[in-house]
């Protein structure tokens, strides 16, 4: 189980697999089984029962969990890999761009 560098709300580009090429905000993040489900990216067809909620049921579409390797930052329109590097005047842990050495939001 490697550090996960995404973080929840970061746009990701999907880099292989069924979806990939599509882009999307991250909605969560499981980070037992390093996976993350990305809005309107992996959509997959649900069956649902009836319920108070939705009172016909039927198929409906909904995320399903990328791997988090399939995933790439995406910053100004284009990928970048974000690397971590600690800030000299608060102490703290940035995440950075590895292409322009500056701050992630």
């Amino acid at each position: 189980m490697s550090k996960i560098k995404l973080k929840k709300g970061d746009t990701v580009k999907v880099i292989s697999g069924e979806s990939r090429g599509q882009q999307g905000k991250i909605v969560t993040i499981d980070v037992q089984k390093s996976r993350a489900i990305v809005e309107g990216v992996n959509l997959v067809s649900k069956s649902e029962k009836p319920s108070a909620k939705n009172t016909n049921g039927g198929i409906v579409k909904k995320e399903a969990p990328i791997h988090i390797s399939n995933l790439m930052f995406v910053e100004g329109g284009k990928t970048v890999r974000i690397g971590k590097k600690l800030d000299e005047k608060s102490g703290k842990l940035t995440r950075i761009s590895r292409k322009t050495k500056e701050a992630v939001k």
